[in-house]
């Protein structure tokens, strides 16, 4: 063989190898399931506020961008008010001890109770306002608990929004839920008059009396942050920017803790491994990444950057938030803003011609996730989230853990968005 063939082939093959080299540094799975597996872990106790696992995983977050190889990381701080639950947690009906999580949760306004109340059960085949009211304002009926199925409190939302109110004399209301036990929301920002408590419906069936030792505890101007890293791009004009939330649902008393392993271990750990990607390959414009906390509690830490932005809103070619992706359905669920829509053709063309999933379902713009401050700003973005597989019945509750981890969709997300980076 002549020395000019030998040279292209060697030029050949290292062409190859340089492909195959990129090829598998586009995802790091492994690097995604020690991510959710941490974050998702006790010592994080839920990413909540009571004991500070929010703090500690911001921290986390901090040193696994360093780790990626960025060429900035910064934390934007900002304040919240909170309602949380880190104390006494417990409650009996008719001297059955019921457990936390799992047989019963709070409404995340809810304040402490310490009492052992009557309950009231609410008559849903004869329902009459009046005589709920008038039944509720007899002697024997003062102080009760009012217990109803919840999808009929929402038909009569006025009449138990007033229940819930001081100008009544029940001490609360329990809901009754179907399994499993959600917590609705993570925190409120304020405390209300009475607690709501959801159950199963068998676990107050015909009881006549609950006993209950709550505590909660309100925080004023809790300090977090939001976790952000660069990559600077050829292009300093104009930036992508990937979202996802750390924060999550926290502690219901001392020992149960939720820990958010799909919701949303699974998109921090795509959007640090996205880093570590764009880090090795230098991306068209500079790349952001935001790991925001406050999402559980009304979009505080999108809402809070977006009127304090550390890049100009209007500079943002194309946003990506990353949530609750860690699932197995072969239908990948998108959310687009206004501005993002054009792109959409694209979207479902990258995807078709990848083979990523079996079709890109779109729904409605909605307040859901931290998306929604941008959009409504006019940022282009879309919200991606693979719901509706096998880990999504333990959304908001305690089995949403990494022995229910599941990670199919981690590296079709990771290669499509990377397509769409490279073809937008």
């Amino acid at each position: 063989m002549d020395t000019r063939k030998r040279s292209l082939m060697i030029i050949c093959f290292s062409l190859l190898m340089s492909g195959v080299a990129v090829s598998l540094q586009a995802q790091d799975l492994p690097a995604y399931k020690r991510i959710v597996k941490e974050l998702s872990s006790a010592r994080y106790q839920g990413r909540g506020y009571a004991k500070n696992g929010v703090r500690k995983a911001g921290r986390f977050i901090e040193k696994e961008f360093r780790k990626a190889g960025v060429d900035e990381v910064m934390t934007q701080p900002f304040c919240l008010d909170v309602n949380t639950f880190p104390g006494v947690m417990k409650m009996s009906v008719d001297g059955k001890r019921l457990v936390a999580g799992q047989d019963f949760v709070l409404r995340e306004f809810s304040p402490g109770i310490h009492d052992e109340c009557k309950l009231y059960h609410v008559d849903t085949l004869r329902y009459d306002s009046e005589r709920l009211f008038a039944d509720l304002e007899k002697p024997e009926n003062k102080g009760a608990l009012v217990v109803c199925d919840f999808w009929f409190t929402y038909k009569h939302s006025a009449d138990f929004k007033r229940l819930q109110s001081a100008e009544c004399a029940n001490a609360g209301l329990i809901y009754t839920w179907e399994t499993p036990l959600k917590f609705y929301k993570a925190y409120a920002e304020k405390v209300a008059d009475k607690p709501v408590i959801w159950t199963m419906a068998d676990a107050v069936r015909g009881a006549k009396s609950a006993r209950m030792d709550i505590d909660n505890r309100f925080y004023k101007d809790y300090k977090s942050n939001n976790v952000i890293a660069c990559v600077r791009g050829e292009r300093h004009d104009s930036c992508y920017v990937f979202t996802a939330h750390y924060d999550h649902l926290g502690n219901l008393g001392r020992k149960v803790f939720y820990a958010g392993a799909n919701d949303n271990a699974s998109g921090t750990a795509s959007i640090i491994t996205l880093a570590a990607y764009f880090a090795k390959n230098k991306p068209p414009y500079d790349v952001w990444f935001i790991a925001f906390s406050g999402e559980d509690t009304n979009l505080r830490g999108s809402t809070y950057f977006v009127e304090h932005p550390i890049v100009p809103l209007e500079n943002i070619k194309y946003l990506f938030n990353i949530d609750m992706v860690g699932d197995n359905n072969p239908q990948l669920y998108c959310e687009l803003s206004e501005k993002g829509m054009p792109a959409f053709p694209l979207w479902e063309k990258l995807n078709e011609k990848g083979g990523y999933f079996t079709s890109l379902n779109r729904g409605e713009l909605a307040a859901n996730s931290d998306h929604y401050p941008f959009a409504v700003r006019g940022v282009p973005c879309i919200f991606v989230e693979n719901k509706e597989g096998d880990a999504f019945p333990f959304y908001h509750t305690t089995e949403d853990n990494w022995q229910h981890a599941v990670t199919d969709s981690y590296e079709p997300l990771f290669r499509l968005v990377v397509d769409f980076i490279s073809s937008y």
